[in-house]
């Protein structure tokens, strides 16, 4: 199996690159969540979320720190709720300034 370069902005990315380093299937990944392989497809692809008690279960596995995933996890969020919305780039500049002020 040839290794790739994986750029790890999404939830979806970074489980890829952590399957892909060990050199597992989507449905052995499924396996350890209780879930298909087609379904950790789709949740590589962006294509469907995957539910936050999962993400535990996953940085044991994988072994790597649980805020890892969970900030790719609502990074995701964030980016499905203002992905369709004109003025979410915006949106999200006013927030960030928010918190950098507290």
């Amino acid at each position: 199996m040839t290794k790739q370069v994986f750029h790890t902005n999404t939830l979806g990315d970074k489980l890829r690159q952590l399957r892909d380093e060990k050199n597992l299937m989507q449905r052995e990944v499924g396996a350890v969540i209780e879930v298909d392989g087609a379904f950790i497809s789709k949740v590589e692809n962006s294509e469907k979320p995957i539910n936050r008690k999962h993400l535990t279960t996953l940085s044991k596995f994988f072994k790597v720190q649980e805020d890892d995933l969970q900030t790719l996890w609502l990074a995701d969020k964030i980016r499905l709720i203002i992905k369709e919305e004109k003025l979410g780039k915006q949106a999200i500049q006013i927030v960030f300034n928010d918190f950098n002020q507290q």
